[in-house]
């Protein structure tokens, strides 16, 4: 046998790769825990220490990547240092960088395209519902997205089981084992573990307000009631369970004192938020295109126009209604304050302010202002992006491709034979396999690819830096798969497949041109006998 061929010594390179891959999500835990709190230098040296280790074991083990991403944060951290631990817009932009790098990093060595998921959950869920056969079901549908689940039938079997091994996460039925027993059962585990558990609870009946305040002291993220979708179920999971992907909140500041700006900027660097400044108010609109921030910061006061005259014509702009606006100003007359605030301003602070206050002011405001934000671009069945937004994103990406220079793919997927589909299984069962594409795509995507659901069962993918090869590979690759996936139904199990059409943005193409071109390639795939790839070509 050679050397190549030798299994142990293959089991053995797994063995170090899953080593690496574990440190470095230590190392992204750290970074995510630094966004819920005012970063201090202790946090900064528990992610160097983080970071150097992970470098000593990708060296070790020879883990090229992941050793060139660790010296990367390494010297990224010591420019903090260097900067007298004060943290710059650029600093925080390029951390961000490498640790959006380094959570793409957990993916299978053949896989061509980076993709953002690090290894799947090893540890089951633990399924306590009263229903056994539709924990039973849950169970079998949770296996075809890759995640094991283990059905608990009474509270007897739940200790044993928690005595055992300690679940990635746990759905308990409010009333498992007796009425209102799951919601106690659950309050009592919570309180015996030093780290609490994903813990999600399921009612079949509309619940009451206190049962709902009961969930919430219970530790309860979240309540399902009525019914349960394994697509939807596994998406709550992945998003308690795995290390989420971060992305900065992007703060603009217009203010014409440098001094004042400065200050601002770096309280709000501090926190991990990255600014841009602005002196010239006049160029406002001209930035908001280009950095698209989260929240803007005005002075009252400012030379060629004041705050509220600059906040009305940021909201004459459809696309920037929604974005916060606060004043941070000297002036503390509160009829002022009232009258500015009636332009457009979401609140006023008045200087000088506590840099907790600024902080927890900006990151409250802007974290409500995406939370909104996707709520009105998404589409409420899938969770993806809607048609508008879809090509809104089509729009900016393709304007960013040509100024970076960088290839972009566009790629639009149609489920073949939905109308069957539909009327031999019902609209519900429909839904559900709208819904499971969806999942497959979020899962097997890039965090840097835009999906959206364009319309029915239609689907767009954009796929930045990436062009029509690479893009078709990882395409017909989630084809293939979610060809294998049974929905039980009677008399037969539903198998679905679907068609896609993949256009690259050349020099002669816009946004309208690339949809086009790739909705040419989709049909040519449909005629061509559909669950089939094609790339367009003139």
């Amino acid at each position: 046998m050679t050397e190549q061929e030798d299994p142990s010594r293959d089991r053995l390179k797994l063995h170090f790769a899953q080593r690496v891959t574990h440190q470095a999500r230590q190392v992204l835990e750290v970074w995510q825990r630094l966004q819920h709190s005012e970063w201090k230098a202790a946090d900064l040296t528990e992610l160097a220490d983080a970071s150097l280790r992970l470098q000593r074991y990708a060296e070790r083990f020879e883990q090229a990547e992941h050793a060139q991403l660790a010296a990367d944060l390494s010297a990224c951290l010591d420019a903090v240092d260097d900067n007298r631990g004060r943290l710059s817009s650029a600093l925080i932009s390029e951390l961000n960088r490498l640790m959006q790098r380094l959570s793409r990093t957990g993916l299978r060595h053949s896989d061509t395209l980076e993709q953002t998921f690090l290894p799947p959950l090893r540890k089951p869920v633990y399924l306590c519902l009263q229903d056994v056969d539709k924990a039973s079901r849950l169970a079998r549908q949770l296996e075809y997205f890759g995640l094991g689940a283990q059905v608990v039938a009474d509270s007897g079997l739940f200790q044993s089981a928690m005595a055992e091994r300690h679940p990635a996460a746990i759905l308990m039925d409010i009333d498992f084992a007796g009425p209102g027993l799951g919601l106690a059962l659950a309050r009592d585990l919570q309180q015996g573990l030093k780290q609490r558990l994903p813990l999600l609870f399921f009612s079949e009946q509309e619940p009451t307000t206190p049962t709902r305040l009961a969930v919430v002291r219970s530790g309860g993220e979240e309540l399902f009631v009525g019914s349960l979708d394994a697509s939807t179920l596994l998406e709550r999971v992945e998003e308690l369970t795995m290390v989420a992907h971060y992305d900065p909140y992007k703060v603009l500041i217009v203010d014409d004192s440098r001094a004042q700006a400065t200050h601002t900027e770096r309280v709000l660097n501090s926190a991990g938020v990255v600014t841009r400044t602005l002196i010239d108010p006049i160029r406002t609109m001209d930035e908001l295109a280009d950095f698209q921030p989260d929240l803007i910061i005005l002075d009252m006061y400012m030379p060629e126009c004041n705050g509220p005259e600059l906040a009305k014509v940021i909201r004459h702009n459809d696309r920037y209604v929604s974005v916060p606006i606060i004043y941070l100003s000297a002036e503390d007359d509160l009829e002022k304050q009232l009258d500015a605030m009636s332009e457009g301003g979401e609140d006023f602070l008045t200087k000088p302010i506590k840099p907790r206050h600024l902080i927890s002011t900006v990151r409250n405001r802007a974290a409500r202002a995406r939370d909104l934000k996707s709520r009105m671009v998404r589409d409420s069945l899938t969770g993806l992006y809607n048609h508008t937004h879809t090509l809104q994103l089509l729009e900016d990406t393709c304007s960013r491709a040509r100024r970076d220079g960088e290839p972009l793919t566009f790629a639009m997927i149609d489920i073949d034979h939905f109308k069957k589909v539909n009327d031999s299984y019902g609209h519900p069962m429909g839904d559900r396999v709208i819904k499971s594409l969806a999942l497959f795509l979020k899962q097997r995507l890039r965090k840097s690819d835009h999906i959206g659901r364009y319309g029915g069962e239609e689907f767009a993918v954009i796929l930045p830096d990436t062009d029509a090869a690479t893009a078709a590979r990882v395409l017909d690759d989630i084809r293939q798969r979610f060809s294998e996936i049974h929905y039980p139904a009677q008399p037969q199990d539903l198998r679905c497949t679907f068609s896609c059409g993949i256009a690259q943005l050349n020099a002669t193409t816009d946004a309208s041109s690339l949809s086009q071109q790739a909705d040419t390639a989709l049909y040519q795939a449909k005629n061509g006998g559909r669950n089939q790839v094609a790339v367009y070509s003139d």
